[in-house]
């Protein structure tokens, strides 16, 4: 069974940083890619960064990039979001989610509960 585990998420203030982590269980990261959104009250879930695993190839939306950075490491079965020089628009729960295939996903298959993440003076 897949499961995905956030963590990380936080109070931080404006020009802070924070490292959030998605933890898979029940399956290698192989094969897959791993993608991090986040939702706002009111707002729409967004897209933010996603890696495709097997060739560490990467995507960012544009309010992110320069600021947010994907990594992985497979031996941890870990993916990490590093998001430095946070602003107040980015607090959002975020999410991870998993799909066998690779980088961009139409549609996630598995999903995590999610990390609150706010930015705040």
């Amino acid at each position: 069974q897949v499961q995905l585990v956030e963590s990380g998420g936080g109070l931080v203030q404006p020009g802070g940083s924070l490292r959030l982590s998605c933890t898979a269980s029940g399956f290698t990261l192989d094969n897959f890619a791993i993608g991090w959104f986040r939702q706002a009250p009111g707002q729409e879930r967004e897209g933010v960064s996603c890696i495709s695993i097997n060739d560490g190839s990467t995507s960012y939306a544009d309010s992110v990039k320069g600021r947010f950075t994907i990594s992985r490491d497979n031996a941890k079965k870990t993916v990490y979001l590093q998001m430095n020089s946070l602003k107040p628009e980015d607090t959002a729960v975020y999410y991870c989610a998993a799909d066998l295939s690779y980088c961009p996903v139409r549609r996630f298959g598995s999903w995590g509960q999610g990390t609150q993440v706010t930015v705040s003076s």
